[in-house]
């Protein structure tokens, strides 16, 4: 039994796809697809069900993923014991975002190359919940997400970047422009531009629609709140934006939602399992930048 084939049938466990975990352990897929059928015929059993469009674990694979895990984790747990040991800081550091925050990540990454060049950098953009799976899994060092007012997702740590009411804005032109407040009753009854299922502030509304039991009618999507604010200027319903967005857009006329909704954006990180020496550093300028 060999390391790469955990490594592999992990991937392919937590990815439902060998084209995706081929990508994600960057070798082509016929490697890991061979490398996962040697190991089911060492342990005699088979450990993913293939015959479905999604790949499925079997009853042995469930049994085998939390030790393969753990095996894969006391390895990366030796690595960094000896890179600690040796002081060394080298390898890479994987770190993710959501498309609309105001942390300085360019001065970071820059201060953290010019201290420690020998460091391979990556930074990605997704939704807050993608990103959230990303530093739990390990595939992300660590992220800026959105999360709600109380909310530090299970396994990470958080330093606040931004704590901030969510507003309702519509355009100049529009009925209820001039309005101080609105219920979540009636933004039921207007079309709603907000951001993707995914992110933290689309969330915040969905849990709070839900529990007043209604159901937002969402006819516009985009991927950040200036899109969104753009759209509700030009009179294409009522943006679901942070408020640093819906009061200083001059094009917008900002509502307050009530009950109040509340969303948070964090610099978060994993508290459990291990972290590489370059990505501990890169975790403390982050939050020196903060702070």
């Amino acid at each position: 039994m060999e390391l790469r084939q955990l490594e592999y049938f992990v991937a392919v466990a937590e990815e439902a796809n060998f084209t995706r975990a081929a990508a994600r352990v960057h070798v082509a897929q016929p490697a890991v697809s061979a490398q996962i059928a040697r190991l089911e015929r060492e342990l005699g059993q088979r450990l993913l069900d293939r015959s479905r469009r999604e790949t499925r674990l079997t009853a042995a694979g469930e049994a085998v993923l939390p030790h393969a895990r753990a095996a894969l984790n006391a390895v990366a747990d030796v690595r960094v014991a000896v890179d600690e040991l040796t002081q060394l800081v080298k390898g890479t550091v994987t770190l993710g975002t959501v498309t609309s925050h105001n942390v300085d990540i360019p001065t970071l990454l820059a201060d953290f190359h010019r201290a420690h060049p020998a460091v391979e950098m990556t930074l990605s953009t997704d939704n807050s919940d993608a990103l959230i799976d990303g530093v739990q899994s390990g595939a992300l060092d660590a992220a800026i997400v959105s999360v709600g007012p109380d909310e530090v997702p299970s396994g990470l740590s958080a330093e606040v970047v931004a704590d901030e009411a969510i507003d309702a804005a519509v355009g100049l032109d529009d009925p209820w422009s001039g309005r101080t407040s609105i219920s979540l009753a009636a933004l039921a009854e207007r079309s709603l531009i907000a951001l993707p299922i995914g992110a933290g502030i689309r969330a915040q509304l969905e849990n709070a629609c839900a529990a007043a039991g209604i159901t937002p009618h969402v006819a516009f999507e985009a991927s950040t709140p200036i899109a969104l604010a753009q759209l509700a200027e030009r009179g294409l319903g009522v943006a679901i934006l942070p408020q640093s967005v819906s009061r200083t857009h001059s094009g917008l006329s900002a509502i307050a939602i009530t009950p109040e909704l509340r969303g948070r954006l964090v610099f978060a990180w994993r508290s459990t399992g291990p972290i590489s020496p370059a990505a501990r550093v890169l975790v403390d300028m982050a939050r020196d930048l903060l702070r």
